[in-house]
């Protein structure tokens, strides 16, 4: 296959794993309305980090790192839920402002960014959805030693995915002129309470791993 299909491939598969409704999904939202598309858009690209780190695990065959997140997945869970219930917490108790940061600082940028890369890190599943989807594609796949074809669907990932978290970014942006800061109190408490389920149901599945 050329580097374009394999990029392409990519490109979907980036968004496949990112478009569906998740905590970092949320986060991003938040963070566009409260400190506008940039920041918004860096949060995502936290997630593409960690997204990029497994798929390079699951494309360039890297079974050692696969199997220790594998053998280890209830434990990562846990740490998981932990954070989902952290940030949870900490955005319902926050009162943001329209006129707070709108530009965003520096230290918000980066903790953005972080907190989505450790959402996504923690989450087991991805490597192992990574590893089903790319040994799926069949003759589409690069063929064993193809690094380079290997990486160009890695990019196509990346690239993807951004794209995604940008759209959100923008569609956000471009309703915030209309919301007020009661808007705002209230995207935080269904933010924050949907991250709390969120992390109910990672802790549940540890739980059932661990006891079921």
């Amino acid at each position: 296959m050329t580097d374009f299909g394999l990029l392409g491939i990519g490109a979907a598969i980036g968004v496949a794993t990112t478009a569906p409704v998740g905590p970092v999904n949320i986060m991003v939202i938040q963070r566009t309305f409260r400190r506008g598309l940039f920041a918004g858009w860096l949060a995502g690209l936290g997630a593409v980090v960690a997204d990029a780190l497994y798929a390079s695990m699951a494309a360039f065959g890297v079974t050692a790192v696969s199997d220790f997140v594998s053998s280890h997945a209830v434990t990562v869970q846990m740490i998981g839920a932990v954070v989902l219930f952290w940030f949870g917490w900490r955005i319902m108790r926050a009162h943001p402002h329209l006129d707070e940061g709108a530009n965003g600082g520096q230290s918000g940028f980066i903790s953005g960014l972080a907190t989505a890369f450790v959402m996504t890190i923690t989450n087991p599943g991805a490597v192992l959805g990574f590893i089903a989807l790319f040994g799926g594609l069949g003759d589409l796949a690069p063929a064993p030693g193809d690094w380079l074809g290997a990486l160009t669907l890695v990019a196509g990932l990346i690239i993807g995915s951004s794209s995604w978290w940008l759209l959100i970014a923008g569609l956000v942006t471009m309703l915030r002129g209309r919301m007020n800061d009661a808007w705002l109190e209230r995207i935080n408490r269904v933010a924050g309470g949907l991250l709390f389920v969120f992390g109910l149901a990672v802790l549940g599945r540890a739980l059932w791993a661990l006891f079921g």
